[in-house]
């Protein structure tokens, strides 16, 4: 795998350049131009055609990045229900191909790239072989369906739904299709963190010992945000932005920014922190750790039996004036079936810590932020791999030991998958009970005591009323599954 380049930093590149297109961005009719690089292996009619399923901060500066470095892959279509970010989603196409030429053999998207405002008309194109959805977290799951159920691959980011049972309409709606899903767990892949993988199979393979304990870090959310009722944007449609969840009114901390520039498009927007449409950082983060953890426990396909904790949330307190209601500080813990116990915590430093009967093993992304507005300690001077004795960290995998998938990119492995038809580093059901895990432990925040699990049947022991009543939410037909 290629390293990047130094020089001007990917936001900022695209920054530059989106800038330089927004005059021309909003009319969307560019010229239809075929390269010389179009020919050959890289003829249109070897290439997976791409549609881009939301144009926010994720989907600009990370999903569409990473599949302009696939040579076998152009993203030939943009959708967002807000016709600004749509509308500028070809120059951020564009941008992206032109940082990427070196990886993808000189492609620079100076293709037609064509604009919707909804995606089931982009999902209608018989010629987009598979999309990437870069949403909230409400849309996730049944975009998710949609999209299968179209006959689209699919990458989709994390977490895999809102609620345990939406998740588990996706993963049977995967495997009923047969289309191949990637989750955006890209701690899975070696580009760019190999550590995750690397301490994942030292676990696996008892260089610590029996495993007893893992400690997981995750930030959590401040309170905040303006109650204040708006007007909705002209661009913006806001009935189907909220989608299966309840109409409420429009507040602009409620969605996203509509500072249309580099910096508005990629600041955190206000949905992340809203519990209407996802959990908070114990999904948010949790997606990615929690999933790690999994993979270095071997209980991929599992879930933990035993949940409890405590979780502080701002509607806690009467006088609380905020519209952000997701968790802040918290402690929850968990029991799997083989014994682990597992601590999540914003007190603990943001990453994932084994510990076994003969040292331990940690690792994290390292003084990384996907943007400066994530609420993110300090991890300066933290090691991004380490364990209580360096030899641990030089052993050797033999060849009849415990392999892990071996992914070099999230993106390029899910469209390797595409071609090839196998599965990914992260398959939706892997997704899924990693969500699944995550949402449980927000469960056990919600209820205040300890929940018992069914990982196999996926629903609450104990005739337990209240906290199965967590496992769904009511969901506006107009947009459900």
């Amino acid at each position: 795998m290629k390293k990047e380049k130094k020089g001007v930093g990917r936001r900022e590149f695209l920054g530059n350049t989106i800038k330089a297109s927004l005059g021309t961005a909003l009319a969307v009719n560019f010229p239809t131009i075929v390269p010389a690089s179009v020919f050959g292996k890289n003829a249109p009619s070897n290439m997976i055609n791409v549609g881009s399923i939301g144009c926010g901060r994720i989907s600009i500066t990370h999903d569409m990045s990473g599949i302009a470095r696939y040579a076998g892959a152009r993203i030939m279509a943009v959708c967002d229900l807000d016709k600004n970010r749509a509308n500028a989603g070809p120059a951020a196409v564009r941008a992206n191909y032109a940082r990427a030429a070196a990886f993808n053999g000189g492609l620079k998207g100076d293709w037609d790239i064509k604009v919707y405002y909804d995606y089931k008309e982009l999902l209608a194109n018989k010629d987009i072989d598979a999309v990437h959805i870069s949403l909230p977290d409400h849309q996730h799951a049944i975009v998710g369906v949609h999209a299968v159920n179209a006959g689209k691959d699919v990458y989709l980011q994390k977490p895999a739904a809102l609620t345990i049972e939406e998740g588990r309409i996706l993963s049977n709606a995967v495997k009923k299709t047969g289309r191949i899903l990637q989750m955006g767990s890209q701690q899975r892949s070696i580009d760019p963190w190999p550590q995750f993988k690397k301490v994942c199979e030292l676990v696996r393979n008892g260089r610590i010992g029996e495993l007893k304990t893992v400690e997981v870090g995750l930030p959590g959310d401040p309170g905040g945000g303006s109650r204040a009722s708006m007007p909705v944007p002209a661009s913006l449609d806001y009935d189907a932005w909220l989608g299966a969840t309840p109409d409420v009114y429009y507040t602009e901390d409620r969605v996203h920014a509509q500072d249309f520039t580099m910096k508005g498009i990629t600041s955190r927007p206000g949905w992340l922190r809203c519990e209407q449409f996802g959990a908070g950082m114990i999904t948010g983060w949790g997606a990615h750790h929690i999933d790690t953890a999994h993979w270095g426990m071997g209980m991929e396909y599992s879930g933990p039996v035993e949940i409890w904790g405590k979780g502080s949330f701002p509607t806690d307190d009467p006088a609380y004036k905020g519209l952000w209601d997701v968790h802040g500080i918290f402690r929850t813990e968990a029991l799997y079936a083989n014994g682990v116990h597992m601590i999540v915590s914003n007190e603990l430093p943001n990453g994932v810590k084994f510990i076994g009967t003969e040292g331990w093993l940690w690792t994290t992304r390292g003084n990384y932020r996907v943007t400066d507005s994530d609420p993110v300690a300090d991890s300066s001077g933290i090691k991004p791999i380490d364990a209580s004795n360096p030899k641990i960290l030089q052993s050797v995998i033999g060849p009849n030991e415990v392999h892990l998938y071996e992914s070099s990119e999230q993106h390029i492995n899910w469209l390797d998958c595409v071609k090839s038809r196998k599965q990914p580093s992260a398959p939706v059901e892997v997704g899924h009970r990693s969500c699944s895990a995550c949402l449980l432990h927000h469960i056990a925040m919600k209820v205040k005591r300890k929940i018992y699990w069914d990982p196999v049947n996926e629903v609450f022991k104990n005739n337990d009323k209240e906290a199965t009543a967590m496992l769904s939410r009511p969901r506006r037909k107009k947009y459900d599954f």
